[in-house]
């Protein structure tokens, strides 16, 4: 059938036409569309206008020029030669809607019977190691792998918040509740962006977001939201950071000769030698110190109940 121009939509995005799109199909012509366009078909028909599968009766009698196709972009492929215009131009990130729907197919009757199976307790061994694995090329510098293992990384997110739909009352939530709390706490620590706060430098926004977290947590300790399962050096870390903003006690710093990272780096090198040379586990014997300052700092929490911390 003789088309004037084709309108190319996105199956993604069902039922969403930008301005192109409108103008093409809302003229004096006979709109005529593709399977891969159902759903936008589907929208124009209930806003009004007419449109016919393809080929229809008025499309057959209709002059060439009178013709607008929609139709999916590989569809689009059969009109060679024919002006085409984006009706349904995908914004960024919406191939995040194909990892969900795949990941809905997986989940689901007929899918992968490992995938079906999996729970929060079996997936999370998988989020550190994708984790660790993205951390990794980020250090290496490696934008392939970074671009392969931040996929690993989302498809620990998709994979419990399909595992969360599926729960049962209390403990249900989905992709879109994820997304959701992340979008309402970036707006709300950026007040300088989103709201009437004012510019800031760093400096402020560092100290507007302790006081947003403040008010937000209502933590009584510094131990409060910090992960144990992290290694003992960067759980010491954390807990040595949010005990000095919020003015608790820090463990006394050792002296170093020469204040450098190498040289920090083959002292800590050092003493791991000499661990392993009697025997011992460096990272249980700081995981136990880091324990036991936590254990400090949540006593001293109590004892002054009247403050809470932003940490």
């Amino acid at each position: 059938m003789p088309v004037a121009l084709v309108v190319t939509v996105d199956p993604r995005l069902p039922a969403l036409l930008g301005a192109d799109g409108w103008t093409a199909v809302t003229g004096p012509r006979v709109v005529v569309a593709l399977p891969g366009a159902g759903a936008e078909a589907a929208m124009l028909r209930a806003a009004g206008v007419a449109v016919e599968e393809l080929p229809g009766a008025a499309a057959a009698t209709a002059r060439a020029d009178d013709v607008v196709c929609l139709a999916s972009p590989d569809e689009a492929a059969a009109f060679p030669g024919v002006p085409a215009v984006v009706g349904a131009p995908a914004p960024p990130g919406a191939r995040l809607l194909d990892v969900v729907a795949v990941m809905d197919r997986l989940r689901s009757p007929g899918g992968c019977p490992w995938d079906a199976e999996q729970t929060h307790a079996s997936l999370r061994g998988y989020l550190l190691e994708e984790a660790h694995e993205a951390y990794d090329a980020i250090v290496d510098d490696d934008p392939v792998a970074m671009r392969e293992e931040l996929g690993d990384v989302l498809l620990q997110v998709v994979f419990h918040a399909r595992v969360a739909a599926e729960a049962g009352d209390g403990r249900r939530f989905d992709v879109d509740d994820v997304a959701g709390d992340l979008v309402d706490k970036l707006v709300r620590r950026h007040p300088h962006v989103f709201g009437n706060a004012g510019p800031r430098d760093v400096a402020q926004v560092e100290a507007g977001w302790e006081e947003i977290k403040k008010a937000e947590k209502q933590r009584r300790s510094p131990t409060e939201g910090v992960s144990r399962s992290q290694p003992a050096a960067s759980w010491g870390a954390a807990l040595v950071r949010r005990a000095g903003r919020a003015g608790f006690p820090s463990p006394e710093p050792a002296e170093l000769a020469d204040a450098s990272p190498e040289a920090l780096g083959e002292r800590l090198l050092a003493v791991v030698a000499a661990a392993e040379a009697r025997g011992w586990d460096v990272e249980d014997a700081l995981r136990e110190a880091v324990r036991r300052y936590a254990g400090e700092l949540d006593a001293a929490a109590a004892d002054r109940p009247d403050r809470g911390t932003s940490a």
